[in-house]
């Protein structure tokens, strides 16, 4: 297989692993924020729009796994090592925008959106969910 498909599809796959904890790290940092509802909510406001959000989660992983290859062709390095650090680089660059979701986004206020920017629990959720993006992701590009 090419490592391009190889890397896309391990990005897709390790989306659908971070979709499929969402329920439980609810419960483990007692945060209701979900990233299905982010982008389901912004997509629509409509009976589907947790389809539209896994949909989208999915895409975005294959996406960043795609990038995350791009980046290991140019700097080499150890894979599963080297996709860690790059979940945790995105988790970190992209957090700041948070307050953007808390002051923008159309559902906000929704159950599953609530206030993120200025939540310590909120932060260290997404660091699971990113380290357990990395980690999936590391493990199938290095297959």
């Amino acid at each position: 297989m090419s490592p391009w498909i190889q890397a896309g599809l391990a990005g897709a796959v390790a989306a659908t692993a971070w979709g499929l904890v969402e329920p439980l790290d609810q419960k483990w940092f007692r945060f209701p924020y979900s990233d299905i509802a982010i982008l389901g909510k912004f997509a629509t406001r409509g009976e589907h729009w947790r389809a539209a959000g896994w949909a989208m989660h999915i895409v975005n992983g294959a996406v960043a796994g795609l990038v995350f290859w791009a980046l290991f062709e140019w700097i080499g390095t150890n894979a599963f090592w080297f996709a860690v650090a790059f979940a945790m680089v995105e988790h970190l660059v992209t957090y700041p925008l948070t307050v953007l979701t808390d002051r923008f986004h159309p559902a906000r206020g929704a159950p599953e959106l609530p206030a993120m920017s200025r939540s310590g629990r909120a932060f260290a959720q997404a660091t699971f969910r990113h380290l357990l993006f990395g980690v999936v992701l590391g493990v199938l590009v290095s297959i």
